[in-house]
């Protein structure tokens, strides 16, 4: 497979120029009428995208200004990652669910000019919080509001007339599109490299503040196209995106995958609703569904989950944690998902490094996160010395290749610790390589419980448990302990309707089987677990919540 040398916007050209009247876009309505959604061929996303563009250079925006984007998933999304690509702005993508002290850390970390902003709904003054930045933060000149859902019952608040000078509509500002010249656009595309810097991705940091992951048009668009080469996308296939766009999941493996080879894109709702995916699905014909497995658990859980009809799925993406056994075979049975890829990876490799295939079986599906992408390279590390351990042996992941990101925005410091001086991006993860080059992963090494000297790995102990028939979801953590130095706890959800259980009956159920250092000391039944952005559970934050209910102390083992 070749790389693509070229940047989003003539890629984009390109399938615009190929599939003018074919379907590009489809946004349902937030009460899930099918005749009520929003609909673009590529001819019309591409009219949208140039009027987007050429508002934006009308605003003074120039070639590596940082635009930034705060919102939910919707069609505007779409149109502003194509616009800012078109004319070498650097896109920022904010989580919707920053709020006021987050969002100013970002907007002025990257030295933000201009920001996008959701109208505000139930949960986030949006506008309120973006006119405070636009106040505190220097380099914020203009903020920018979207227009309200076309669909009831999801926007409470319009924006209202803009406060100053320093504010406007969306509508507004692509009517100034008319200011500027059509060639105006061609003119700015021709300055740009693929190697460009064109976005900026915040890590979801279980500790300290984020950092700004900067990825260029050759990261993420060779690793969408990858991405999209593996899943057999053609012009026929319309993909599903329930995931958020303001994370690589729903930007690159959806938007860029998807683009680059004609597909339609079809967005559910503003945030998940596993009702909404499926009527997705069923309404207009998705052929690939995306999720993290928590999202396909919910989906099969529907009560009237048989009642749709989803024979038109073929492939997708499950990604962000390991998928349990009897999921998979779910999706694959039930969903008609015969060729669902598992992808991991993360912001700074733009993101998938490793991948399974079309083939690969379940075991392979469930067990590994796939082998390592085209144009990639994997390693795996002993941490203490960085040199590659055998094949089988548990050591940190490294990848090196064109999808290692360019470095975190303005922190030389931090890029040094992450990407070695021979380009290879450390990934703070525990791993196993077969002979084959399938890859397994087996935590983080800050997750890994040494208990009384021994090293213990919580994804063989989740693995085990989630055999157990009232466990629908189990993540495993270390606890402090004066005798041990850490103990282990069971993090559990509970399938519908299970009696609750204990500390003695997992271990009951873990004699014989596991190692006696391997069995949870503690049990803590959950109804679901704090989530990173990008799927992944934020295991330190569950650890500090579990040490203060259990008035635990740091503990050195004895």
């Amino acid at each position: 497979m070749s790389l693509l040398e070229e940047t989003i916007g003539a890629n984009f050209a390109r399938a615009v120029g190929q599939h003018a009247d074919r379907e590009a876009l489809v946004e349902a309505a937030g009460d899930g009428r099918a005749d009520a959604a929003r609909r673009w061929t590529y001819a019309e996303l591409a009219h949208d995208v140039d009027a987007a563009a050429r508002g934006l250079l009308a605003a003074g925006v120039a070639k590596g200004d940082r635009v930034g984007i705060w919102s939910p998933n919707c069609a505007e999304w779409t149109v502003i990652q194509y616009a800012t690509a078109a004319i070498g702005a650097i896109l920022v993508n904010v989580n919707p669910a920053y709020r006021a002290h987050e969002l100013q850390f970002v907007v002025r970390q990257n030295g933000m000019r201009m920001l996008v902003v959701a109208p505000s709904d139930r949960t986030s003054e949006y506008v309120a919080m973006a006119r405070t930045a636009l106040a505190e933060c220097p380099d914020l000149r203009e903020l920018v509001f979207l227009p309200a859902p076309p669909a009831p019952g999801e926007a409470v608040f319009e924006p209202g007339v803009p406060a100053s000078g320093e504010e406007t509509t969306w509508e507004a500002l692509v009517a100034r599109a008319g200011e500027v010249p059509a060639s105006a656009v061609e003119e700015r595309a021709a300055m740009l490299s693929a190697e460009d810097p064109i976005n900026i991705q915040y890590t979801s940091g279980t500790t300290g503040f984020p950092k700004g992951a900067t990825l260029t048009h050759r990261n993420i668009l060779n690793n969408g196209f990858a991405i999209g080469e593996l899943l057999g996308y053609t012009p026929e296939d319309r993909v599903v995106i329930p995931v958020p766009f303001y994370h690589c999941f729903g930007m690159v493996i959806g938007n860029l995958a998807a683009y680059s080879h004609g597909c339609a894109t079809i967005l559910p709702g503003r945030g998940f609703k596993p009702d909404a995916a499926l009527r997705a699905v069923q309404d207009f014909g998705g052929t690939s569904l995306y999720g993290v497995p928590t999202m396909f658990i919910a989906e099969l859980a529907l009560p009237d989950f048989g009642s749709y009809r989803l024979g038109t799925l073929r492939t997708g993406v499950m990604a962000g944690s390991t998928c349990p056994v009897e999921v998979m075979e779910r999706v694959i049975s039930d969903m008609h998902m015969e060729g669902v890829a598992i992808c991991y990876g993360m912001t700074e490799t733009s993101p998938v490094s490793t991948m399974t295939r079309a083939g690969d079986s379940l075991a392979q599906r469930t067990g590994t996160v796939g082998r390592t992408m085209p144009n990639l390279e994997s390693k795996v590390v002993d941490p203490a010395t960085g040199e590659t351990v055998e094949r089988g042996a548990i050591g940190e992941l490294c990848t090196r290749g064109y999808a290692v990101m360019a470095g975190y925005w303005d922190q030389p410091d931090k890029t040094a610790e992450a990407i070695d001086a021979d380009g290879w991006m450390h990934t703070g993860d525990l791993a196993r390589m077969d002979e084959d080059g399938y890859v397994m992963i087996e935590g983080r090494i800050k997750d890994m419980v040494i208990r009384g000297g021994e090293n213990v790995y919580p994804r063989e102990i989740e693995e085990f448990l989630y055999r157990h028939p009232d466990i629908q979801d189990v993540q495993v953590i270390g606890v402090p302990d004066p005798t041990y130095g850490e103990e282990l706890m069971a993090c559990i959800i509970l399938r519908p309707g299970a009696q609750p259980l204990t500390a003695e009956d997992i271990a009951e159920y873990c004699k014989g089987e596991l190692a006696h250092y391997k069995v949870p000391r503690y049990v803590d039944i959950r109804d679901s677990f704090p989530m990173t952005v990008s799927g992944k559970v934020r295991k330190v934050q569950m650890r500090e919540e579990a040490v203060a209910r259990l008035g635990l102390g740091e503990a050195s083992p004895a």
